[in-house]
């Protein structure tokens, strides 16, 4: 029994650690309730607990290909300190519009406190790693 049952106790702590350490789909209901609820709040009111990070992308954007894999190595090397989310520009047409989303990639960076501010196109790793240290985690 003790076999089996260390085993399962290591892996269900890894999966509960590593939970926020993925980078995780946004959709226009679940903006509203992690992210800030545009009907409710007229200004902004971030309702998160750490700072995000937004990837505004399509699956037949070139450039968004190459961008997802960076942002998935960033959200493991920083783990639960941030979160990173993507949104499917194609199918949350609200979200779209209201970021004014008229080229893509496009990065939503939200600090803790604080306006939130946009990143456009293809940025290599280090340049938003510097981003992220100086504007997301400097507060």
């Amino acid at each position: 029994m003790k076999k089996v049952l260390i085993p399962f106790i290591l892996l269900l702590t890894f999966s509960i650690g590593t939970k926020a350490q993925t980078v995780e789909p946004l959709t226009n209901d679940q903006f509203k309730e992690k992210i800030w609820n545009y009907d409710t709040d007229k200004e902004w009111k971030y309702l998160g607990d750490k700072p995000a990070i937004i990837d505004l992308y399509a699956t037949w954007c070139g450039p968004c290909k190459r961008l997802a894999p960076i942002l998935e190595e960033i959200q493991k090397e920083y783990g639960s300190k941030i979160q990173i989310y993507k949104v499917d520009t194609d199918k949350e047409k609200q979200l779209s519009n209201l970021f004014n989303v008229s080229s893509i990639p496009l990065m939503v960076f939200i600090p803790k406190k604080g306006k939130p501010f946009l990143v456009t196109g293809l940025r290599p790793k280090e340049q938003l790693v510097e981003i992220i240290n100086e504007k997301l985690m400097g507060q």
